[in-house]
C-alpha cells in the first residue's frame, strides 16, 4: 500500500507538532505532497577536489586539501581576524575568521592535512576562505557523504529553531523511507519514450539525493517539463470548455458600416499587421463561439483603429458595443478621437464617467436600454448595475491589466449571453508569460508602426553633458517642438523627489527664461484643475516646456512634442521608461528619447539603459525586463499568485514551456475529452490537479 501524499507533515518520523507548525507557516509545507515538492534551490558538489591553482573567481563552494602552515592576527576596524596560511603542492591561499578564534587557534593542528570547504573569495592578488568548514583528511575519507547535497530554501526563523540544511535532508530521506520511494506516474509511456524522460520515481529521488551532475540534470528536466506541461494542458483546456460551451453571437455580416468607414475615411492605409489582425477577429466574431482575443501593439501601432473596425462589425450586425479604459483621461481622449468617425458615420457615441452629470447619465441609461444608443465609452463607471445595454455584442477593454478577472466577467453578465471580449495592451507582455499566464486567450500582435512614422532616437547621457543637451533643446524649440522633461517620483521618498522636481524645474527656468520660453509643471501635489489647466497650456502650444512627475505616463497625445528627457533613468523601471518614450514619436517628425543618469549605475541599470538605447520593440524590452525582474513583479499585485511554480523558471526553461505546450496541444487536437487509454495517466492527473489545489495551484 502506498502512503498517502495527502497526510498532514505532522505525522511524518521526526517532524511533530512544533516543527510541522514551523514548516507549514514559513515554507508553506502542509503536507507529505508539499515537502516532495520541495526541491532545493542549489546543490553542493563534494565529489570534486580542487588544487589551488585551479580555483576560479566565480564564489563558488569548493574543496581543497592542505595543510595549515601558520596563523597571523590582523587588526581591523573592529578587533582583529585570524587569518591562516593554507597551503597544497601548486600554491598558498588564506583562511579567514572573524570570530571565535581561540577555540581555532586550540583546537586546530599545524601541518596537518585537511579537507577546507567554503565559498572562495579574490581579494588583493590572493584567493581566501571566510570560516570554512574543515575537517581532517582520514575522517573525512571516513564519512564521505552523498556525492552532491542538496540545499534547501530556508528562512531566519527555521535556522533559529534548528531546523538547518542538514535536518531538512533527514525529514526528507524519512520521507522516501516512509512513501519506499514510490509515486504515481504522471506522464504517459508513449510521451516519456518519446522525449527519453525517466520516470517519476527516479526523477524525484535524483532531484533530492543526486549521485551524479548528469543524473540531476535528467531529473530537473523530466519536473520542470511535467510542470510546465500541465499548466498547458489546463489553459488549453480550459479555453476549448470555453469556446465550446460559451456560444458567442455569430457577426454573419460586414456591412455598411465597416464598408463605408474602409471606403471613405479610413485616415491612413492599414499596415499588414493590421489587416492580419482583423483577419483573425473577423474569423472569431464570424464562428459560434465568443471571442477572448488579447491585442498587442506598441504606444502608436494602430490598435484603436482595429478596435474601432471590430465595433463597427457590432454595429452592423444590429448590436451594441462599448470601450472601458482605465482612467478618465484615456477614456476621454478615446471619445475625442472616436467622436469625428462616428459623427460621418450617423453612429450614436456617449461618454460615461465618475464626472457625468446625473441628468446626462439618465439619458445614456435609457438610450442604452431602448437601443438608440450604438457605442458607450467610459471608466469603471460602465460596471455599475444600472448600466443596462440592450443588447451587448462587443466590449473592448484597454489596459488590461488595470482590470481584474472579476470586472470582465461584471461585462458579460450585462447581457443574457456573454459578448465577445478584445482586450488591447501596449505593455507588451513577453510571449514566454503570454502562453503561461494568458493562454486561454488568444493572443493578436501588431508588430509594425503605421508608414509615416519614424522610429525614435534613444541616447545615454551623464549629468556632466548637461549643457550640450540644453542646446539641443533650444534648437529643437526654434524649429517649433516641444520637450517633455520628466522625473521620477518614489513614495518612500517624496520630500526628495519633490525637492528634485522643483531644483530642475528652477534650473529650465533659468536656462529657458521667459517671455522668450514658456515652461509648464505637473506633479502629483497639484490641485486636478491645475494640473489639468497646465496639460490644456502645453496640448495647446502656449507652453514649449513640460516638467513633470510621471503623471504623464498615460495617454497624453502632443504630436508637436519632439523630445523625452529622462531624468535619473536609472530610477525607472524599463516598462516605465518605453512607456515615456511612448509619449514622443506621434508626428512625423523625428523624435528623441534622451536617457540622463548620474555616473554610479548598477549593472541592472546598465543592462536597461543599453536595452533602450538599443531596441524600440517593446517584446524585446519586455523579455528584458522579465529576465531582470521575474515574473511576479511584470503582472502586477493581482496576477502575482498566477504562476506559482515549484521548479521551473519560465524565463530561463523558455525552451521546455515551448516543447510542454507543443506536446499538450498535440495530445488535446487528437483527443480533446482524454479518453483514451493511453491518455488516461494524464486525465487522472487533471482531475487531480482540480482537486488538490496544491500540487501544482497555478491558474488563476
Amino acid at each position: 500500500m502506498s502512503v498517502n501524499l495527502q497526510t498532514p507533515i505532522d505525522y511524518l518520523k521526526g517532524v511533530g507538532p512544533n516543527r510541522a507548525d514551523l514548516l507549514r507557516k514559513e515554507l508553506g509545507v502542509h503536507t507529505y505532497q508539499d515537502l516532495i515538492n520541495l526541491f532545493p534551490n542549489r546543490y553542493i558538489d563534494r565529489t570534486q577536489y580542487y588544487k589551488i591553482n585551479q580555483l576560479q573567481r566565480n564564489n563558488a563552494d569548493v574543496q581543497v586539501i592542505g595543510k595549515i602552515t601558520g596563523f597571523k592576527e590582523v587588526a581591523q576596524k573592529r578587533g582583529k581576524r585570524l587569518v591562516g596560511t593554507f597551503q597544497d603542492d601548486t600554491g598558498t591561499m588564506e583562511l579567514v575568521w572573524f570570530r571565535g578564534q581561540k577555540w581555532i587557534r586550540e583546537n586546530l593542528k599545524l601541518n596537518t592535512t585537511y579537507v577546507a570547504f567554503g565559498k572562495t573569495n579574490w581579494f588583493s592578488g590572493k584567493f581566501s576562505m571566510a570560516h570554512p568548514e574543515l575537517e581532517l583528511l582520514d575522517e573525512h575519507e571516513q564519512n564521505m557523504r552523498s556525492a552532491m547535497q542538496p540545499v534547501y530554501p530556508s528562512t531566519e526563523k527555521l535556522s533559529n529553531r534548528g531546523i538547518t540544511n542538514r535536518m531538512m535532508s533527514k525529514i526528507m530521506q524519512q520521507l522516501f523511507i516512509e512513501t519506499k520511494g514510490r509515486f504515481t506516474e504522471t506522464l504517459s509511456d508513449n510521451l516519456r519514450s518519446e522525449l527519453k524522460l525517466i520516470n517519476k520515481d527516479s526523477a524525484l529521488f535524483n532531484v533530492h539525493f543526486p549521485k551524479t551532475q548528469d543524473l540531476l540534470s535528467r531529473a530537473q528536466f523530466r519536473l520542470k517539463f511535467e510542470e510546465l506541461f500541465y499548466i498547458q494542458l489546463q489553459l488549453i483546456i480550459k479555453n476549448l470548455i470555453h469556446k465550446s460551451k460559451i456560444k458567442g453571437f455569430p457577426f454573419d455580416q460586414v456591412g455598411t458600416h465597416f464598408n463605408s468607414f474602409f471606403k471613405d475615411h479610413l485616415p491612413f492605409e492599414l499596415t499588414n499587421a493590421q489587416k492580419r489582425v482583423l483577419k483573425e477577429v473577423r474569423a472569431d466574431l464570424g464562428s459560434n463561439a465568443q471571442m477572448n482575443r488579447l491585442l498587442q501593439g506598441d504606444v502608436g501601432s494602430g490598435k484603436t483603429i482595429v478596435a474601432f473596425m471590430s465595433i463597427l462589425m457590432a454595429l452592423d450586425n444590429d448590436f451594441q458595443a462599448c470601450l472601458m479604459a482605465p482612467t478618465e483621461i484615456l477614456s476621454v481622449q478615446h471619445f475625442n478621437g472616436l467622436q469625428e468617425w462616428c459623427n460621418k458615420l450617423n453612429i450614436n457615441i456617449k461618454l460615461l464617467t465618475g464626472s457625468t452629470k446625473t441628468s446626462e447619465r439618465r439619458i445614456i441609461h435609457e438610450a442604452l436600454e431602448n437601443g438608440e444608443l450604438h457605442l458607450l465609452i467610459g471608466t469603471h463607471a460602465l460596471l455599475e448595475d444600472k448600466v443596462k445595454f440592450k443588447n451587448l455584442g462587443l466590449a473592448v477593454i484597454d489596459e488590461q491589466h488595470r482590470f481584474g478577472v472579476a470586472q470582465r466577467s461584471k461585462l458579460w453578465h450585462k447581457n443574457t449571453s456573454p459578448p465577445h471580449v478584445l482586450v488591447m495592451t501596449a505593455t507588451p507582455i513577453p510571449r514566454t508569460l503570454a502562453m503561461s499566464v494568458y493562454g486561454d486567450l488568444d493572443i493578436s500582435i501588431i508588430d509594425e508602426l503605421p508608414p509615416g512614422r519614424k522610429a525614435i532616437k534613444t541616447v545615454h547621457r551623464f549629468d556632466k553633458n548637461r549643457l550640450k543637451v540644453f542646446r539641443f533643446i533650444r534648437d529643437e524649440i526654434d524649429k517649433g517642438r516641444q520637450i517633455y522633461i520628466v522625473y521620477p517620483l518614489i513614495q518612500e521618498n517624496e520630500k526628495m523627489d519633490y525637492k528634485d522636481l522643483m531644483d530642475g524645474y528652477e534650473s529650465i527656468s533659468r536656462d529657458f527664461p521667459m517671455p522668450k520660453y514658456q515652461t509648464s509643471i505637473v506633479h502629483g501635489k497639484m490641485k486636478p484643475a491645475d494640473k489639468e489647466y497646465e496639460m490644456q497650456r502645453f496640448i495647446k502650444g502656449e507652453t514649449q516646456i513640460m516638467v513633470a512627475t510621471t503623471v504623464i505616463e498615460v495617454g497624453v497625445n502632443v504630436p508637436n512634442a519632439s523630445v523625452m528627457i529622462v531624468e535619473s533613468a536609472e530610477r525607472f523601471g524599463l516598462s516605465q521608461l518605453h512607456q515615456l518614450r511612448g509619449r514622443v514619436g506621434r508626428g512625423a517628425e523625428q523624435s528623441y528619447c534622451i536617457l540622463m543618469t548620474s555616473h554610479k549605475l548598477s549593472s541592472n541599470s546598465k543592462t536597461r539603459l543599453e536595452t533602450m538605447v538599443g531596441t524600440n520593440d517593446g517584446f524585446e524590452i519586455a523579455e528584458v525586463d522579465l529576465r531582470l525582474r521575474g515574473p511576479g513583479d511584470i503582472m502586477g499585485t493581482q496576477q502575482s499568485g498566477v504562476l506559482n511554480l515549484k521548479i521551473a523558471d519560465i524565463i530561463k526553461d523558455n525552451d521546455i514551456l515551448q516543447l510542454a505546450r507543443h506536446h499538450a496541444k498535440s495530445i488535446l487536437k487528437i483527443d480533446p475529452s482524454l479518453t483514451l487509454s493511453e491518455n488516461q495517466v494524464f486525465l487522472h492527473t487533471y482531475k487531480q490537479l482540480g482537486k488538490y489545489k496544491n500540487i501544482w495551484n497555478y491558474i488563476s
